[in-house]
């Protein structure tokens, strides 16, 4: 180990390197991110989040599931009327509900307010409670 010297100050000079005269200098190659960007379609646009769909199909659903079932139902109409019977066909607008004893309706849905399975107020539970 050597002892502090005031003339030792200077750092160790670095190995020389040896080079190949044919090869030249060696130089990183690294694209220019700016042209890239422009390659790939222009400025970049943040996306947004999609609409969700207008119809989600679960209605369309239910109606098939309580026709093919037939499935007895109790409609509650805005008035208060209250129909039961089993549901042959729907529409966009509309219901056609097969009655047993009484002629069938074509009811439109702007007027009913709700609608539930029979079996479940024979069973005791409540129709609006979803427990």
């Amino acid at each position: 180990m050597r002892r502090y010297e005031p003339g030792n100050t200077a750092p160790p000079a670095p190995p020389e390197r040896k080079t190949d005269e044919g090869a030249g200098h060696r130089r990183l190659i690294r694209p220019n991110l700016s042209e890239l960007k422009n390659q790939l379609g222009g400025p970049r646009v943040p996306r947004r989040k999609q609409v969700p769909p207008e119809q989600t199909n679960a209605e369309a659903f239910y109606y098939l599931k309580q026709m093919n079932s037939r499935t007895p139902m109790v409609v509650v109409m805005k008035d208060g009327e209250v129909l039961r019977g089993v549901i042959e066909w729907y529409d966009r607008t509309c219901i056609k509900v097969n009655r047993i004893g009484a002629p069938n309706l074509m009811v439109m849905k702007d007027c009913i307010k709700y609608m539930y399975k029979e079996e479940e107020t024979r069973g005791g539970k409540d129709p609006g409670d979803n427990a």
